[in-house]
């Protein structure tokens, strides 16, 4: 039985890989017709990095005693708080894009 879930579990993380392999480079072969689409979606990359760096720049480098029993030193105290201040922002955004798109469903 061991042994089936070990191929179970190797099996399906070889099909997350291909989703995601796919997911990835599907849309840019299917991009590569039409130039401009690339354009939008280089915008959305840029702004995620700008976004990451602002997270970044604000976040903390403290670096605790729990933190180094993880091996963790203050770059990668920093590169982690600066990807949960991310996670943050990316909510709030998300959170007030679904509240005004609602709000403009019920004025139309």
């Amino acid at each position: 039985m061991d042994t089936f879930i070990n191929i179970a579990l190797w099996v399906a993380m070889g099909m997350v890989v291909i989703a995601a392999l796919a997911s990835i480079f599907l849309p840019l072969i299917n991009s590569l017709s039409n130039p401009k689409s690339l354009l939008k979606s280089a915008i959305g990359v840029v702004a995620l990095l700008v976004l990451f760096l602002i997270a970044w720049a604000i976040s903390g480098n403290e670096v605790t005693n729990t933190y180094v029993n993880f091996g963790l030193d203050a770059t990668g105290s920093k590169l982690v708080g600066g990807c949960l201040i991310l996670m943050w922002i990316l909510l709030v955004i998300a959170l007030i894009g679904v509240i005004v798109s609602e709000i403009n469903k019920a004025i139309k």
